[in-house]
């Protein structure tokens, strides 16, 4: 694997062992005293810091430019992030390793079969495609915090759906009827040939009135259930960072560096 190999992975496109996308690749780490490339910084997001992954069990897709991970994404966002300057202590790679579950005896790319990389014509990238400074021994690493912002969706409550019966009075007006007697009155003129006689008679009449029968019917009117919207909104997030300041002693120039 060549410098240009390398290269070509930095702005590929990182995606973890499930397939789902991490972020990326920003640089590549190379081991000084293997010359394998050990680490990769992944960019997973705009309010985060990259983060470090290692290379070993990494699979990388020139075709589509992509970079298949042996890690989980989870495992990504929990990582311990790049400091000083970029570069990786001793000590924070051992915590690397622990927090990976990676054998520091394995962790190179070349230990699955790829080219292992010495120190030549052709030389690694000890920092990405960065050069190293010539004279590390005469600076210093300036150093600040960032604010790192994620969301985690909690629950906040329950909403229950139940129904219960109430009484009330309804009141209905329905149509009726019902028959009355009056009497009629027709007087007989003229007529010679009905007979009657004087004496006591009864007619009797039946009379019909309608009677109202209530019943009570149970019948389905509305279905009801709960609906969950959400609601996009935004909060202001406030906390104090400190950084590092450089200042030079012992020169004419008075001018003071961040």
């Amino acid at each position: 694997m060549s410098k240009a190999t390398l290269e070509s992975l930095i702005g590929s496109t990182a995606f973890d062992e499930r397939g789902d996308k991490i972020g990326k690749v920003k640089q590549i780490y190379i081991d000084n005293n293997t010359g394998s490339p050990t680490w990769a910084a992944v960019s997973t997001g705009l309010f985060s810091g990259d983060s470090l992954v290692p290379l070993a069990g990494a699979q990388h897709q020139a075709d589509d430019d992509t970079l298949r991970l042996h890690v989980d994404k989870e495992q990504v966002k929990s990582a311990p992030h790049l400091d000083n300057g970029g570069r990786i202590s001793a000590q924070s790679e051992q915590e690397l390793f622990k927090h990976y579950h990676v054998d520091p005896r394995s962790a190179g790319w070349n230990t699955y079969g790829r080219q292992q990389i010495r120190p030549g014509d052709d030389a690694p990238m000890t920092h990405g495609n960065r050069a190293q400074a010539k004279h590390a021994d005469d600076s210093m690493v300036r150093s600040e915090e960032q604010l790192r912002v994620d969301t985690e969706n909690t629950e906040v409550g329950t909403a229950r759906l139940r129904k219960y019966v109430v009484t009330e009075e309804q009141t209905i007006k329905v149509p009726v009827t019902h028959e009355e007697v009056h009497i009629e009155r027709e007087p007989i003129t003229g007529d010679r040939t009905t007979r009657t006689t004087i004496g006591d008679d009864v007619r009797e009449v039946t009379l019909h009135a309608d009677q109202v029968h209530v019943q009570k019917e149970t019948v389905p009117v509305e279905r009801v259930r709960l609906a969950v919207d959400e609601v996009a909104d935004e909060k202001t997030i406030s906390d104090t960072v400190r950084k590092e300041r450089v200042e030079a002693e012992g020169i004419n120039d008075p001018r003071k560096t961040e």
